[in-house]
């Protein structure tokens, strides 16, 4: 979605638009309320089939092409990652509630919780996974032994014309700081800004290495022995996926929320068994260590380290929040300046 992961224009007013419908015939539209107050709105192959499963009766998933469908869709939860949740209006959504699962979740998920607000706003999401940016390398055990060099890989000499870099540019920026020099050798690396379908370059052999959410890659670890991740110890950009509640008149409906949020549902994420199914697609909900240490316990240990880094490591990364149009415009700016 480019800097901020902001909507555009004419997006947000799609998503601020209220049929004239709904005014004109209420009763018409009530009837049918409940069937879709009770949906929950995903991404396709952006959320974990094993959880979306166990939604209690009277719920159901709904299976969406892109997260532009996801935030116009009629339905009570929306699962959108945080730059699509923090970009939308805060009119169009609102507290998420389940304040007791929120304070189970570790400390630091909190500022996510609340799209980044001031301490003390109230918690509009509820985070459920999280996942670092991390490097991707096929074939390169040379440079996977130099890890310790962590993003100054990307600008390996060899790496030129072999590297899928993030579609957000921001992200990519965010990797090697904002400096223009080594911006402009990062983008003379590029082969590809598509993380999204980046797996598809690397695996096909057309490109060497990627930058991409570490949840993307994990399912394949176990079956691919080409590819080695680099989780560099300074840190990561992270992403995160979130649960909101579209607010009362938004995407057409009357009351927002019309049917009770499911908490017991959420709850579940505490439960072994789906948790251990969930970390062996990649999705790492944030819990306390003490929750996630014994279920990765049956990992192989590399795998472990990558899903649950160390408390240093997890301290140097960093989320992305909103930026101010005048940051935005910068850092447009200094990009396209660092174009080849």
């Amino acid at each position: 979605m480019g800097f901020g992961e902001a909507l555009s224009r004419r997006q947000l007013l799609r998503l601020g638009l209220i049929s004239g419908a709904a005014v004109a015939a209420p009763g018409l539209l009530a009837g049918c309320q409940r069937d879709r107050d009770q949906v929950l709105a995903v991404v396709e192959g952006q959320f974990p089939q094993a959880w979306s499963q166990q939604l209690p009766a009277g719920w159901q998933p709904r299976w969406l092409g892109d997260p532009e469908a996801v935030a116009r869709s009629k339905a009570a939860l929306w699962s959108l990652s945080d730059g699509w949740a923090s970009a939308l209006p805060s009119q169009q959504i609102q507290p998420i509630g389940v304040m007791a699962e929120l304070q189970r979740l570790a400390p630091w998920a909190g500022p996510v919780s609340r799209l980044f607000a001031p301490e003390g706003s109230p918690a509009l999401a509820f985070p459920w996974a999280f996942s670092p940016w991390v490097l991707v390398l096929r074939n390169r055990p040379d440079l996977a032994e130099r890890r310790a060099e962590g993003w100054q890989l990307l600008l390996d000499p060899s790496l030129k014309g072999q590297l899928v870099l993030p579609s957000s540019p921001r992200v990519a920026m965010a990797l090697l700081g904002d400096g223009l020099e080594p911006l402009m050798a990062l983008r003379r690396q590029a082969l590809a800004y598509d993380e999204r379908h980046g797996l598809n370059l690397l695996l096909s052999g057309k490109a060497q290495a990627l930058v991409t959410p570490l949840q993307r890659v994990i399912p394949l670890l176990r079956r691919d022995q080409r590819l080695q991740v680099v989780l560099p110890a300074s840190g990561a950009a992270l992403t995160w996926q979130l649960l909101v509640r579209p607010a009362p008149g938004v995407a057409g409906l009357l009351s927002g929320s019309g049917a009770p949020l499911p908490a017991a549902w959420i709850q579940k994420l505490w439960d072994r068994s789906l948790l251990e199914s969930l970390l062996l697609k990649g999705w790492v909900p944030p819990l306390p260590r003490a929750v996630l240490e014994p279920v990765l316990r049956g990992f192989p240990k590399p795998v472990a380290q990558l899903l649950l880094p160390s408390d240093g490591v997890l301290e140097r990364c960093w989320s992305l929040p909103p930026l101010a149009p005048e940051a935005r415009l910068a850092l447009q700016t200094l990009w396209d300046a660092a174009a080849p």
